[in-house]
């Protein structure tokens, strides 16, 4: 399950309601979570040490399919791959899309299909086409 996040929600509204435009992010980021936050982008757990960072997403056609049938899914049309853990980063339960490597605003949360138990020496973790699904409907 995926959901656009509070701030999210409140740009797009305000890109159409009213006068002011909205300006998407330059790159967007994804994070790995071993508790997801809320729509309000507070609560979650992201992974931390051994390697981690976000990766760069986007924006970008080539790395995102569009929705088939008005269903309203975007998912990964690449594979993203992270760096090698060298430090064990626990049970990684979903993703969530920044506008930052760092900090920055939460723009969408999705649940993994199936949680993945990362750990140091594991090789890269990717996540194949088709399998990081965001869903705006």
């Amino acid at each position: 399950m995926s959901s656009a996040s509070n701030a999210l929600e409140e740009s797009i509204g305000t890109h159409l309601l009213r006068t002011s435009a909205w300006v998407k992010p330059t790159n967007v980021y994804m994070a790995l979570f071993t508790t997801l936050p809320g729509e309000d982008g507070t609560g979650g757990v992201e992974v931390t040490g051994g390697s981690y960072a976000r990766i760069n997403v986007g924006p970008s056609d080539a790395n995102w399919n569009l929705p088939a049938g008005g269903n309203g899914e975007f998912s990964n049309a690449v594979v993203f791959t992270y760096a090698v853990p060298t430090a064990n980063w626990g049970n990684v339960v979903g993703a969530a899309l920044y506008d930052a490597s760092t900090g920055g605003v939460m723009q969408a949360k999705a649940t993994l299909d199936t949680a993945r138990n990362i750990v140091a020496g594991d090789p890269a973790p990717n996540f194949p086409v088709g399998s990081i699904k965001f869903v705006f409907s």
